[in-house]
């Protein structure tokens, strides 16, 4: 390429030629100043950006963290508060509990003094009054951990008073407390009388109870049935052990309906009323025997009239 200079100062023209060499110079030089000029311009357009966009971007950051603070905040207090309500309200429950404890011990003849043995010992308690203020969360902790210990006792309290009622409830239905025969048993009392067949004087073992033959004889309490069978003076007998060495006996029956070795429960009918034996007419002849002995039976009939209620009367 050739180039021609022309210029008023000077008198002749000038001519320049450029080969492929001057123009790849020339591009590269270009090229190279477009670039220099687009990484100072980058450089300087991100830096004064970064200088006014960041302090922004950071308040913007903590604006956020801080309503997420908050809100957890609200959140934790909310779940206490209701934590500490459901505390107040297990310890009310617990102070009722208490109350019903104090009752069914009186009820099961537990005395006082051993009912402390299952409470939570803690030290004296006082100070001044304090206006109530929110829990925190270790100090609803321990009192959660408090009340789950007096719950404990409590528990421990109550299931010893519930032993001590099913002790008292098995033991009174193993007693003969309950009237075999729907009937009065002022024919003939326990103690020495004159003797129907003989004119002599006798002691009588029993109570007899005047009834139809086939009034239904029901057990006096629960127990397991030794024997059932006929016996030379008492007919058509039936004994029951109710453990502790105690036994009824039901005589003179017309027909047995048990057999021996079978368990029987309190009202269950053993025998129809009956005149078998030594007897002068239909009754029932009733016996209460402790290690063998008999006993008087009135005291465990007259139990039996106060469950029942003025029906049967004694004389």
């Amino acid at each position: 390429m050739h180039i021609i200079l022309v210029s008023d100062r000077l008198a002749t023209a000038r001519s320049i030629t450029l080969t492929w060499r001057h123009t790849a110079l020339f591009v590269a030089a270009l090229f190279g100043s477009v670039l220099v000029l687009s990484s100072l311009f980058s450089y300087v357009t991100v830096r004064h950006a970064a200088e006014i966009r960041l302090p922004f971007l950071q308040d913007l950051v903590r604006a956020v963290n801080a309503e997420e603070t908050q809100r957890s905040k609200d959140f934790v207090r909310e779940n206490l508060n209701a934590m500490a309500v459901k505390l107040g309200e297990m310890q009310a429950q617990l102070m009722r509990l208490d109350t019903m404890g104090e009752r069914l011990a009186g009820m099961a003849g537990v005395k006082p003094q051993d009912l402390k043995a299952f409470e939570v010992k803690s030290g004296g308690r006082g100070g001044p009054l304090m206006l109530p203020a929110a829990m925190s969360p270790t100090e609803l902790q321990r009192a959660v951990d408090a009340l789950a210990n007096q719950v404990e006792a409590k528990s421990d309290a109550i299931s010893m008073i519930e032993s001590q009622l099913l002790e008292d409830r098995i033991k009174k239905s193993l007693l003969p407390t309950s009237l075999p025969v729907e009937a009065q048993w002022n024919a003939s009392t326990y103690g020495w009388r004159v003797d129907p067949f003989t004119g002599e004087r006798a002691m009588h073992e029993g109570v007899d109870f005047v009834a139809t033959t086939g009034t239904g004889i029901h057990a006096a309490a629960a127990g397991v049935v030794i024997n059932a069978e006929r016996h030379p003076q008492y007919g058509n007998m039936v004994e029951i052990d109710h453990g502790k060495d105690l036994t009824t006996r039901y005589a003179h029956a017309s027909k047995i309906l048990v057999k021996a070795g079978q368990m029987v429960k309190r009202g269950q009918k053993v025998a129809e009323v009956g005149s078998t034996g030594r007897s002068t007419g239909p009754h029932l002849h009733f016996e209460v025997r402790i290690r063998g002995l008999a006993q008087n039976p009135d005291r465990f009939l007259r139990m039996a009239q106060a469950t029942k209620g003025p029906a049967v009367h004694r004389h």
